[in-house]
């Protein structure tokens, strides 16, 4: 989408002007914080492509009204489908325990010795579930951050966010571990 200088300047005008606002309400119509900035950004861009097409009927007065609407539809999509995919996760879950039993060892064939390899294990599973699973998928999985956001139903913003901040929080439980070598 190729937006001139005047139009570029506006928009971000009207963002800066408006942004804080549509972001506070997203937080409200969201559970999750980081999920309130992807609610606001798929509304913008669904604004933006509209007025881009021509699309759009009321003008630039009509840009709030619609974006509210369109913050509080994609924050009921998006609840709707995290509900879905942790039914299914649960599912999974369960019917994993079932076979395997609930103290599995996440990494046998890995080639880590025990004791790192416990290590390891303990730190993942002490993580919050949302980054224990993008690391799983990314390092283990060999899947890339737009592949993890498709699985999650997800932007690959959050993938990544989720990624580093679960890395963060994995070396402060691994740096206190002694052990061979290094992770």
């Amino acid at each position: 989408m190729y937006v001139g200088k005047e139009e570029s300047s506006y928009w971000r005008e009207w963002l800066r002007e408006n942004g804080s606002r549509l972001l506070l309400f997203a937080r409200q119509q969201t559970r999750r914080p980081e999920d309130a900035e992807d609610v606001l950004q798929e509304a913008l861009v669904k604004l933006a492509r509209k007025v881009e097409e021509g699309s759009f009927v009321g003008g630039q007065k009509a840009w709030m009204p619609f974006l509210y609407t369109q913050i509080r539809r994609e924050a009921i999509d998006l609840g709707r489908r995290n509900d879905r995919r942790k039914r299914r996760e649960d599912i999974v879950v369960e019917d994993s325990a079932l076979q395997n039993g609930p103290d599995e060892d996440w990494f046998e064939c890995a080639g880590y010795d025990d004791e790192r390899r416990l290590l390891l294990e303990a730190a993942l599973k002490g993580l919050p579930g949302k980054f224990s699973e993008v690391i799983l998928m990314k390092i283990w999985g060999g899947q890339t951050f737009a592949e993890i956001g498709d699985i999650l139903e997800i932007s690959m913003n959050t993938v990544a966010s989720r990624y580093r901040y679960g890395i963060d929080a994995l070396k402060k439980k691994l740096s206190g571990a002694r052990f061979r070598g290094d992770l």
